[in-house]
């Protein structure tokens, strides 16, 4: 009864609550290297894109689900919602990246942005495993190719990224 009054979606709440606390914790696990080499865009950010992003999905299947159970001509198209998110985190990440003298910095912070994003939207849209890849790539692509580069003498250790 009470599940009833609080949500009302076609998506268990069970797995809408496993959904956003797996977004949150695999974008705060994308952001850790950001934060633990002390740039703008870390733990909180990352989780907060991810989450957020998530929301925004798992609402825009609902929305569609209950248009559809109306009966009524359906002119709700969930994708769209998933397209004006990916502009937007366009936005938030070209926020964050910063040129001086023809200096960039913060370019990977910006794309580990919009990956924390892009995980959020594939767990709000249920594709766990796709989800999954892609967090243990982005946090490979963030840990051991840093490793890598640094052994192989291809970044300075201080290379703002």
């Amino acid at each position: 009864m009470i599940d009833e009054i609080l949500y009302s979606g076609e998506i268990p709440l069970w797995d809408v609550t496993i959904r956003l606390a797996a977004a949150a914790l695999g974008g705060m696990l994308l952001g850790l290297d950001r934060e633990l080499r002390g740039r703008a865009t870390g733990l909180r950010t990352h989780g907060m894109v991810s989450l957020s992003s998530c929301v925004i999905t798992i609402s825009a299947f609902l929305v569609y689900e209950q248009a559809i159970a109306t009966g009524d001509q359906v002119t709700v198209d969930p994708l769209r919602a998933i397209q004006g998110l990916a502009q937007a985190i366009g936005f938030i990440a070209a926020g964050a990246i910063f040129v001086s003298k023809g200096d960039v910095r913060n370019l990977t912070s910006a794309a580990n942005l919009w990956l924390a994003a892009a995980f959020g939207i594939a767990l709000g849209a249920g594709q766990y495993t796709l989800a999954a890849v892609a967090v243990v790539f982005g946090v490979i692509m963030m840990s051991v190719v840093r490793i890598v580069e640094l052994k192989l003498h291809l970044k300075h250790p201080r290379d703002q990224d």
